[in-house]
């Protein structure tokens, strides 16, 4: 008579196990992150307990040789470009042989578009791509290649979802990138279970990328989100693969964000952006130009800050709005901005520059469907709510940079040469910063306003 299989509850943010479910993680902390996995049988007899076992501490296993570091040779195998510039430069400069790729995103929002041109972009160069469909039929593939503007003919493809199929499919033909869509419809016949759990996630994920790192197979996984907006499964995957790479954007704008949180081979948070068509993700060389293309300088309640993303500085359009309040309790209202950041802002203007919210409702957006992280955007979200209250437009040339301190003093922001630089490119006139982030060489056609407060900068510009 067989074992009866053991229910174990993991935590998805950091492993741990517990015997049953709890709402509460009880070592990291966290709520409502317990899932049931099914694990392994434990063998019934002595003989098979000490089986499992196993030898114990140094008689287990061989000795391995120990290297020094300073023997070891870089590798000079080169990357590979893709020709995908946005891409190739998200990921560090092109793809790692023998590297493991995560993409995550929402639904609909192109992963799978975007690894399918990526491998139609390296069997156009003579690299083998084999691209494995665990959500769709072949001929399903098939009829969104044929939408794409690049040529998928030479794309190898299988549909499949047992781990050990793949494996054994991807050392008989030893592809030069290997494309599995997706992870969570991938499962091993080693464990109970339905595919997609937290078990089968991190297995075929470890077993994957052991792959990758013994044949040399650039390995690329398309990963599905949670309501939370993380990768669905356990927080190991994350640790488990060389980058993680998060596709960003709303369904109803055409721009996609490619954003990499996590990169052994390149820089973090460094952004791509695409615009998608109905030919597939087309790059945009130059974001900046992008997100203000559309802007009615000569409207009130519009400003233009710059952001760092990476080591890219991107130009985006904040905007402003305060109207009367129709209710009792006006409203606050933010989209791309932290709400409690906002509430700071208008509780600054209020005490250190004597303009009054509250009988408004207030509105902040960032064009472009953007999220701002960096507190570098205060200064011209500060503006754009003053220029709606006196409906007076900022000038049409003109940048802000700078965080918005409590006392209504304007700190500094880091890397304002480079935020400079592209505000010049892009054909700004005037930069209002604060006076210690001025660098030494400012750009020809850029002229630089210190400002030390709130107060002092609606000054300038209104009075």
């Amino acid at each position: 008579m067989s074992a009866k299989a053991r229910t174990v509850y993991r935590c998805t943010d950091c492993g741990a196990e517990h015997p049953k479910w709890s709402g509460k993680c009880d070592t990291c902390g966290e709520w409502n992150t317990l899932v049931e996995e099914i694990v392994a049988a434990r063998p019934s007899t002595a003989a098979g307990r000490a089986r499992a076992a196993g030898p114990t501490l140094a008689s287990s296993g061989n000795a391995a040789v120990a290297m020094r570091l300073g023997d070891l040779r870089a590798s000079d195998t080169p990357r590979w470009n893709t020709g995908i510039n946005e891409f190739d430069f998200v990921l560090g400069g092109g793809i790692v042989p023998g590297s493991m790729v995560l993409i995550g995103g929402e639904p609909g929002i192109g992963k799978s578009t975007l690894l399918l041109q990526v491998a139609a972009r390296l069997a156009s160069q003579g690299h083998r791509a084999l691209y494995i469909s665990g959500e769709e039929s072949p001929l399903q593939v098939k009829l969104r290649a044929d939408r794409l503007a690049e040529s998928s003919e030479s794309v190898e493809l299988i549909a499949e979802t047992e781990l050990e199929t793949i494996l054994a499919t991807g050392a008989s033909m030893r592809p030069q990138a290997m494309f599995v869509d997706s992870i969570q419809t991938i499962f091993t016949n080693e464990l109970e279970g339905a595919p997609g759990n937290v078990g089968q996630v991190r297995e075929c994920a470890a077993r994957l990328m052991r792959f990758a790192k013994e044949s040399g197979t650039a390995v690329f996984v398309v990963g599905h989100v949670t309501k939370g907006g993380g990768i669905a499964g356990p927080k190991t995957l994350e640790h488990i693969v060389d980058t993680v790479l998060y596709f960003e954007g709303e369904g109803f704008l055409d721009q996609r964000v490619l954003r990499a949180t996590k990169n052994r081979f390149g820089g973090v948070d460094e952004i791509g952006v695409f615009r998608m068509t109905a030919g597939g993700l087309i790059p945009i060389a130059n974001p900046s130009e992008l997100f203000l293309g559309d802007r009615h300088a000569s409207a009130s309640g519009t400003a233009v800050t710059a952001l760092m993303e990476g080591t890219r500085p991107l130009l985006v359009e904040v905007q402003g709005l305060a109207a009367k309040a129709g209710f009792g309790t006006p409203q606050r209202v933010a989209t791309g901005y932290d709400g409690r950041r906002l509430a700071l802002l208008l509780a600054v203007l209020d005490k250190r520059a004597g303009l009054s919210f509250s009988q408004l409702d207030v509105f902040v957006n960032v064009v472009g469907g953007l999220k701002v992280q960096e507190p570098a955007a205060d200064l011209a979200i500060a503006a754009a709510l003053a220029s709606s209250v006196y409906d007076r437009a900022l000038p049409a040339n003109a940048i802000l940079l700078g965080e918005v301190g409590l006392a209504g003093e304007i700190r500094p922001v880091s890397q304002a040469e480079r935020r400079l630089a592209e505000a010049e490119k892009m054909g700004m006139g005037v930069a209002y910063l604060a006076e210690r982030s001025i660098p030494r060489r400012v750009p020809k056609g850029l002229k630089c306003v210190g400002v030390q407060t709130v107060r002092e900068l609606l000054e300038k510009i209104f009075t």
